[in-house]
């Protein structure tokens, strides 16, 4: 007899507050190859640009709730979803067609619970500013060596099996921009393979809006608390590789 192999659910994820290009990332959602798929929207609050998501109502999960933060408004998403993978896509970027279908693909190849993969940068017209923009590294030692300085990893190109939230915690809702830094560096310290696909797959805008640039001092000062909250147990990690 032969099996059937059902392909399993993703669940993408996209946080909204007042982002005039939140049609443009479910959209994108929409548009992609691979199925199944839910997609969850979650308004953090928003008090414009809903009637953007008019259109798409039909065809998504919208939940509504007070102002919290990307990572309130991330967790809240997570816990919703029913999906044996997690994507998460920010509410200015697009994912192109076949990005869930090549993650999906890859991460049932190599049984991966995460992984990460390159980007383009767009701007506001979606013009490509730089291709294939994600740093590689020669070695997972050179990878982690690097988050002592920046995070390499562009949030919106990750996905994430479904029982990592469980196993890590939610995202850290006391940071305001860099939760994503943070549970990434739980990732590594946990001693989980954080895989790299060398596929540009998602589109990552850069705009006057965005909110990394018009925080941007408070962006440093959190990487920097962060950095040096998980330093010493990022020093062990490399000294045992």
């Amino acid at each position: 007899m032969t099996s059937v192999t059902t392909a399993p659910l993703v669940s993408i994820v996209i946080p909204f507050y007042n982002d005039a290009f939140i049609d443009q990332a479910v959209a994108s959602a929409l548009a992609q190859t691979y199925s199944p798929i839910e997609i969850i929207v979650v308004d953090d609050g928003s008090t414009m640009h809903q009637e953007r998501l008019t259109p798409y109502l039909r065809h998504i999960h919208y939940l509504g709730k007070g102002n919290g933060g990307t990572a309130s408004a991330l967790n809240h998403g997570i816990r919703m979803a029913s999906g044996e993978y997690i994507a998460w896509l920010s509410s200015d970027d697009r994912f192109y067609p076949h990005k869930i279908a090549r993650q999906v693909a890859y991460m049932k190849q190599h049984n991966a619970l995460i992984s990460c993969t390159d980007f383009d940068l767009i701007g506001a017209y979606n013009e490509v500013l730089k291709s294939n923009l994600a740093v590689k590294f020669p070695s997972v030692k050179d990878f982690i060596r690097a988050m002592f300085t920046f995070c390499p990893i562009n949030g919106c190109t990750v996905m994430m099996h479904k029982s990592l939230p469980l196993r890590l915690g939610p995202f850290n809702e006391g940071l305001t921009c860099t939760q994503d830094y943070e549970f990434w560096l739980r990732v590594f310290i946990s001693g989980i393979d954080f895989h790299f696909i060398n596929e540009t797959l998602t589109a990552y805008r850069w705009h006057e809006a965005m909110g990394s640039r018009q925080r941007s001092q408070t962006v440093d000062a959190e990487f920097n608390f962060v950095r040096d909250q998980y330093a010493p147990y990022l020093n062990a990690l490399l000294e045992r590789l």
